[in-house]
């Protein structure tokens, strides 16, 4: 994680971001605009039926610019300088968009499943596979975690946590999703767990759910921990996610997010990844590649304290991508 973030592109570079509207990959988008330093305009597109169904190489068949449906931001000239763009029903307009204007740096987020021809630069996971010359492969997800970022978080709640005791958790919950289950019996065996370290040490959390996790969950999260000290942010006010971040002596954050688990890894401090039933070869070995750079462990209650033992490398890819980005504008414009 950066202390200092150094703007690398000019300012006023014209900056497109194009997504669907999901804000987990929406946040990777802004991440890596931030660390360019531009000031992104960020579009929200919607694709009409039977367009939105359809695999990006069908999707790219003809003109995809003509088959947005209104009710989604428009894509209309003049073109970006730079365009960022994540998700599947981004590919097609990407793609068309670069060939078009023929001066647009196009950087496609995730694994695209297309030609990686048709983009400048792709940024996708290592565990996804790929590999090329325009490829780069990161350990995790892009984020918008910078030190600058965390202490500012860390100041304006710092007051609303001084009562906990220290060593503080930040304890990030996801939810369910195409290869997890979460229910509140998984949230009851974590809680269990949380519970075990307080009687090991004096220590206090303090959670965040997400979109995902659900009411049954929050009210299982919320029965768990009556007995220790904790803060759990239930959607009112501003969001602590930062905050909590910024002011934690460790994370425990659930498997089911890729993104998360990077946002955790790029503070530098202790991690440890609550495992959940489910998973996929993908996430699988995605795990295995954040254990194996020492980055985070599994949360084992009786293996957690004291965490002086314990110094994690900061796993942060956002710099690599930006110095890429960097010289293709460079190129681009000369």
């Amino acid at each position: 994680m950066s202390s200092v973030q150094t703007p690398l592109s000019p300012p006023q570079t014209a900056c497109w971001i194009v997504t669907d509207g999901n804000a987990g990959m929406e946040n990777q988008c802004l991440g890596l605009a931030e660390a360019l330093g531009v000031r992104p305009i960020v579009k929200r597109i919607r694709v009409r039926a039977p367009w939105n169904w359809l695999p990006p190489r069908l999707g790219a068949l003809g003109n995809p610019l003509r088959r947005l449906d209104p009710a989604g931001d428009a894509l209309d000239p003049p073109w970006p300088e730079l365009l960022i763009a994540t998700g599947r029903k981004t590919v097609a307009v990407t793609a068309a968009i670069r060939r078009i204007s023929n001066k647009t740096v196009a950087v496609q987020i995730q694994n695209p499943h297309f030609p990686s021809s048709a983009f400048d630069l792709i940024v996708a996971p290592r565990h996804d596979g790929l590999n090329g010359g325009n490829i780069i492969c990161t350990a995790g997800a892009l984020h918008r975690v910078t030190r600058a970022r965390l202490d500012k978080a860390a100041e304006e709640f710092r007051a609303g946590l001084a009562h906990l005791p220290r060593p503080l958790f930040a304890v990030l919950i996801g939810g369910p999703n195409k290869v997890y289950r979460m229910n509140p019996s998984v949230i009851e065996r974590l809680c269990a767990g949380l519970r075990h370290l307080t009687s090991v040490a004096r220590c206090s959390f303090a959670v965040t759910p997400s979109r995902r996790t659900g009411e049954a969950n929050i009210t299982a999260l919320r029965q768990g921990l009556k007995e220790v000290p904790h803060i759990l942010w239930e959607g009112q006010g501003a969001n602590p996610y930062f905050g909590f971040l910024g002011l934690a002596d460790a994370v425990v954050v659930t498997a089911d997010s890729v993104n998360m688990i990077s946002e955790a890894a790029a503070t530098g401090k202790p991690v440890f990844v609550f495992d959940l039933p489910g998973g996929s070869a993908k996430f699988r070995a995605f795990h295995a590649g954040m254990r194996e750079s020492g980055a985070v462990r599994p949360f084992v209650p009786d293996e957690i304290l004291p965490l002086e033992s314990w110094t994690p490398p900061e796993i942060d890819d956002t710099a690599m991508v930006v110095r890429a980005v960097r010289r293709l504008l460079i190129i681009r414009n000369h």
